[in-house]
């Protein structure tokens, strides 16, 4: 089984879900548009943490920021894809399967555990931290370890023997299969099952052998984000790690809502890293962020709505830390439906994280070719 002092390359992605508004996050706070544009929730110049003369981030991102000026923060601006649809659903989904014109059926990162771990000889090449694996990691006959708390985290916890617990859930597939048919279907749950106590067997381990001097916050990413710390300590070949927080569905209340997530997300990352730093654990670990798509460019008097152009970042030691790509053009002319226009495929985001980081080809998985940022350092 591969392990951490292999140091194989590492990859954690943090979906913040709802549509993360980019402008208040990644501030233009050198362009008087912005101000005319947002005299609800515009942030002032003096709150705003400058990272240059005409940007800087939201003043809850300070922990982050302070990761920006160590150098190992890239901002990538004006992500998305053509003619966002605004829909949630639709917009997540594209994200997922890089299938912004088709209905996908596959998981980009589903896809990227089967390249990495052909024969399924590891269950716990993906982990999915919350209630239910997202899309992104779905691909029929991948195992993933979907997690939503560590510490009591298995499937029949109760029931040590590998053997009883099979012999239950051969019980369970002879009650429900003549409901729910048989063939494929059951050699896919009974599969699932199996390898689902097998990644039980093998997480379990990770909290007994871990301690650090790092607190993190009471948080439900908090957590989240010490139990991917947890697993990826324990030297058990995890590859791919996936979790979310939010809601950033900021309609209303804005201020006072991304003041709370923000302090939140930025001080759980920095704990993280922290931590692995800590262990001397850090240096094989990126972490994406990254949201289905931004919101308009005009409040609407408390909040924001649903637009387009997005921002994303990525994080860690080995990130060559800076701005890519440019903020799209705020003048009302260069606007669609009232939303910055992107200008930066999302695809390239992936592919320069799977061929300059995860060190797999990304045409099969993206689709097509696309251009690579030079963001991922030696």
């Amino acid at each position: 089984m591969t392990t951490v002092d292999k140091k194989d390359p590492v990859l954690v992605v943090v979906q913040l879900s709802g549509g993360n508004d980019y402008l208040n996050t990644v501030i233009p706070y050198g362009n008087d548009l912005y101000y005319d544009y947002r005299p609800s929730v515009g942030i002032p110049q003096d709150k705003v943490l400058h990272i240059d003369n005409e940007m800087g981030l939201h003043p809850n991102l300070a922990p982050i920021r302070g990761m920006y000026q160590g150098g190992n923060v890239a901002i990538i601006h004006g992500v998305g894809y053509e003619n966002s649809p605004r829909s949630h659903f639709r917009s997540m989904d594209i994200w997922h399967t890089c299938e912004p014109d088709d209905v996908g059926t596959e998981g980009w990162l589903g896809r990227v555990i089967r390249e990495l771990d052909p024969h399924k000889e590891n269950v716990v090449t993906g982990v999915s931290f919350g209630p239910s694996m997202f899309r992104a990691m779905a691909v029929p006959g991948v195992p993933i370890a979907v997690v939503e708390n560590l510490e009591d985290y298995g499937l029949l916890p109760g029931i040590s023997m590998a053997d009883q617990r099979q012999r239950i859930l051969d019980r369970f597939s002879r009650l429900y299969g003549p409901a729910i048919g048989r063939g494929p279907v059951m050699e896919f749950l009974g599969q699932t099952g199996l390898d689902a106590l097998r990644g039980a067997d093998i997480l379990k381990i990770a909290p007994k052998n871990y301690s650090s001097t790092v607190e993190y916050a009471d948080t439900t990413l908090a957590k989240k984000l010490k139990g991917i710390a947890q697993v990826h300590l324990a030297g058990l070949g995890t590859r791919v790690f996936y979790c979310d927080h939010g809601s950033y569905d900021s309609h209303a209340g804005q201020p006072s809502m991304l003041s709370v997530l923000f302090d939140d997300l930025s001080a759980s990352i920095r704990d993280f890293f922290d931590d692995l730093r800590e262990h001397d654990a850090a240096d094989n670990v990126i972490m994406l962020l990254f949201s289905e798509f931004g919101r308009r460019t005009h409040d609407n008097g408390s909040g924001t709505d649903h637009g387009a152009a997005g921002v994303a970042f990525l994080i860690g030691d080995r990130i060559k830390g800076g701005q890519y790509s440019v903020m799209p053009s705020l003048k009302s002319q260069d606007l669609q439906q009232g939303d910055p226009v992107p200008n930066l495929d999302f695809r390239s985001l992936y592919t320069t994280i799977l061929e300059n980081w995860m060190l797999i080809d990304a045409n099969p998985i993206v689709g097509r070719a696309f251009e690579k940022l030079d963001l991922v350092g030696a």
